[in-house]
């Protein structure tokens, strides 16, 4: 199984992202699906979250900025970013759940936000 992430970039105080991971491979389900992200000399923190029914957990600094969505017939989850500030730029991972004979936990390769101007 392969994790794909995408829709980093640079982006100015106050823009808007949308990123992307894309699970493929030997799936029979998928779990839980998250978000995190790790800005230098930080440690990795999760940022967003969803289950496969649906349900939602955000970190306190992102709520009401960032929306996690997910499509389980294309094994996709995103990660839209509004309201973005400097101190959201990190490199973004998503980190998936996958169910096929066993148990898997996987990261993607990560994707760059910066937030500057």
């Amino acid at each position: 199984v392969q994790l794909q992430a995408s829709g980093g970039g640079l982006v100015q105080p106050g823009g808007s992202l949308r990123l992307s991971c894309a699970a493929s491979g030997s799936i029979f389900s998928i779990g839980d699906m998250r978000w995190y992200r790790q800005a230098p000399g930080k440690e990795r923190e999760l940022v967003a979250g969803i289950t496969s029914g649906g349900s939602t957990t955000y970190v306190d600094s992102v709520k009401g900025r960032f929306t996690i969505s997910r499509d389980n017939a294309k094994n996709t989850v995103w990660l839209q970013m509004n309201s973005l500030k400097p101190e959201d730029t990190a490199v973004y991972y998503c980190y998936v759940t996958v169910y096929y004979v066993a148990t898997y936990r996987i990261w993607g390769q990560g994707t760059q936000v910066t937030v500057s101007s």
